[in-house]
C-alpha cells in the first residue's frame, strides 16, 4: 500500500484468492503494464502495489499458514490458492488493464470462473 496523507479515511483492502498461475500471470500482466512507456504515474504506483502484494501474500502464507488453508479446506480450493489483498485503486488499475486476460478479469471481478 501506498503512504496516505494524514486525515484520509483508512484504505480498506479486501481478499482476491487466486490461483499460484492466476498470481504469476497477474505479476506478468503488472509487470509489463508498469514497465511500458506512458503509464499514468498515479496507476504505476497502484501497479507496484500490487507486485508489493503478490509477494506480501506469499510471505504470509509461509508464517501464518493456518488461515489460508482453513479456508482452502473449507471450500475445497486447491492447495496453491492464497488471498491477495487489493484495495479499490489498486483493483481499479488492474481491471484497467487493457491485456488483462478474460478469466483472471472475472475471478478478480468476483466470479470465479
Amino acid at each position: 500500500m501506498s503512504v496516505l496523507p494524514a486525515g484520509d479515511p483508512a484504505v480498506v483492502l479486501l481478499p482476491h484468492w487466486l490461483s499460484g498461475a492466476d498470481r504469476e500471470l497477474l505479476a506478468g500482466v503488472v509487470r509489463a503494464a508498469v514497465e511500458r512507456p506512458g503509464v499514468h504515474p498515479v496507476a504505476a504506483v497502484h501497479l507496484a502495489d500490487v507486485l508489493t502484494e503478490l509477494h506480501v501474500a506469499a510471505a504470509r502464507d509461509a508464517v501464518w499458514p493456518g488461515p489460508a488453508a482453513r479456508v482452502r479446506r473449507v471450500t475445497g480450493w486447491a492447495e496453491d490458492v492464497l488471498p491477495v489483498r487489493l484495495s479499490a485503486a489498486e483493483l481499479d488499475s488492474v481491471l484497467g488493464l487493457a491485456e488483462l486476460p478474460g478469466d483472471l478479469r472475472a475471478t478478480l471481478g468476483g466470479r470465479r470462473p
